[in-house]
């Protein structure tokens, strides 16, 4: 089989290294992620400027000066000769759980695979500096084994999963175990500095606490020591209010502007 890696943390990351070399047990492998970190990016796209793309040579990384999605968006639109059978992310240095995977490049580069209706895994370890990095990876090689048979079995709808691992070796791991998304509290207040030519500039405060972190949530999985593994969907309606919505807003008709 064909896997497509990517990440947001840039292409010289550990994270990435360990993530290829894993899941090249699973067949061939090929990196195309972006020339520097991306946190935060989201699944913005490139649109005001042309890309580039360099194939380091000798090997199976493409780097691409855009985005995470950008990235996969490429190596699906153009850049690959045949299209993989499954995308993955990856490993992050730091979660992607609760309201965060709103904002996670790591995890929107999944969602680019998904979006082309490639079967996508985004890999996340909890706490940021690597710790862990080799038990992470194993980690990740298990749930690919255990997805992929669901996956590319025939007919099978393409699966989206974003999994956070404890920062723990595999020994000490309690299991792997399915969750929901849990919720965080208002992020903390912005940073206001004075720049050294005297005005304000200001750093994102830090995420929200866990507002829900109840058992079930992934959150609530990763504190008790499992690997926290949560199917995701790109439908954001919200389908309980479309009637009621509608409802609303034909109750007295759309207002219109009439010429005397």
């Amino acid at each position: 089989m064909h896997i497509l890696i990517s990440n947001d943390d840039g292409y010289r990351a550990p994270g990435i290294d360990a993530l290829a070399r894993v899941m090249r047990r699973f067949g061939r492998v090929t990196v195309v992620a972006p020339d520097h970190n991306h946190s935060g990016a989201s699944n913005s796209l490139t649109l005001n400027r042309p890309l580039t793309v360099e194939h380091m040579p000798g090997s199976d990384l493409h780097v691409v000066s855009g985005t995470p999605s950008d990235c996969v968006h490429v190596a699906l639109t153009g850049l690959l000769d045949e299209r993989p059978d499954l995308v993955v992310s990856g490993i992050n240095c730091g979660a992607n759980m609760g309201d965060d995977t709103m904002y996670s490049g790591t995890v929107a580069a999944a969602v680019e695979g998904y979006l082309f209706g490639i079967p996508s895994i985004a890999f996340s370890q909890i706490d940021k500096g690597w710790a862990e990095l080799d038990s992470a990876a194993e980690v990740a090689a298990a749930v690919v084994e255990k997805f992929l048979p669901h996956a590319l079995a025939s007919g099978a709808e393409p699966m989206l999963l974003n999994v956070n691992i404890p920062n723990m070796p595999c020994s000490a791991l309690k299991g792997i175990t399915g969750t929901r998304l849990g919720r965080r509290s208002s992020a903390e207040p912005v940073i206001c500095e004075m720049s050294p030519r005297g005005f304000p500039i200001y750093w994102l405060g830090a995420a929200g606490k866990p507002a829900d972190a109840a058992e079930g949530t992934d959150f609530w999985a990763t504190s008790h020591g499992w690997v926290s593994v949560t199917p995701l969907q790109v439908d954001l309606t919200n389908h309980r209010q479309v009637r009621r919505t509608d409802e609303w807003l034909h109750s007295k008709g759309i207002p219109v502007d009439r010429e005397d």
